[in-house]
């Protein structure tokens, strides 16, 4: 249902105005801070690029993983940093855009803190569980959870994470599902009305 993208390498707010004597840019390594523990998509990820880029550029690039708070404490790392382009962020979802529906405040500010840089791949949302659970497709799980009300568990990558938020979404009765449909379409007729969009 979800893919988790790697909006990555989203910190770079302004690389430095140079004179001109100025060295060259990278002159030094470069931080690569992953918001995350190490061994997730985000880190793999991070690391593969972190690879090929410091081959290309000469220059090191150090993975540091900042964990917690749904990728806030790294992300804000990256937010306060210097915007001198040594101080980069991969991230996925989680933390540029659904932390803020999540957090009330936040250290850092998605859209003011942050610039895209490149989209460096993606990361599929698995459903698994034991091969001795009856269970062969989607429709099967829910005709099992259906008859076992409270009794199912599942795990994902957090609170928060979008396979978490996915599977919330998928635990909800019809009804609540259609007040949260009627919520999304009356706020972003909102904002579409505010922004003055039209489709053509």
């Amino acid at each position: 249902m979800k893919t988790l993208i790697a909006a990555a390498v989203v910190a770079l707010s302004v690389f430095p105005a140079r004179d001109a004597g100025a060295q060259a840019y990278p002159a030094k390594p470069i931080r690569l801070i992953v918001p995350f523990a190490p061994g997730g998509p985000n880190d793999v990820i991070g690391r593969v690029v972190a690879q090929k880029v410091s081959e290309l550029i000469g220059q090191p690039i150090v993975i540091e993983n900042r964990a917690g708070a749904g990728g806030a404490v790294g992300t804000a790392a990256v937010g306060t940093a210097a915007p001198d382009g040594y101080t980069l962020l991969i991230s996925g979802t989680s933390s540029l855009a659904i932390n803020p529906s999540l957090y009330k405040k936040l250290p850092y500010d998605p859209i003011k803190d942050f610039a895209p840089v490149s989209l460096v791949g993606t990361a599929p949302s698995l459903l698994a569980m034991h091969p001795s659970v009856p269970v062969r497709s989607v429709k099967d799980l829910i005709a099992l959870a259906r008859s076992r009300p409270g009794q199912i568990n599942y795990a994902s990558g957090g609170i928060g994470s979008a396979p978490h938020l996915a599977t919330d979404a998928a635990s909800s009765t019809p009804e609540e599902l259609a007040a949260y449909h009627r919520s999304e379409i009356t706020k972003w007729a909102n904002v579409v009305r505010t922004a003055g969009i039209k489709p053509e």
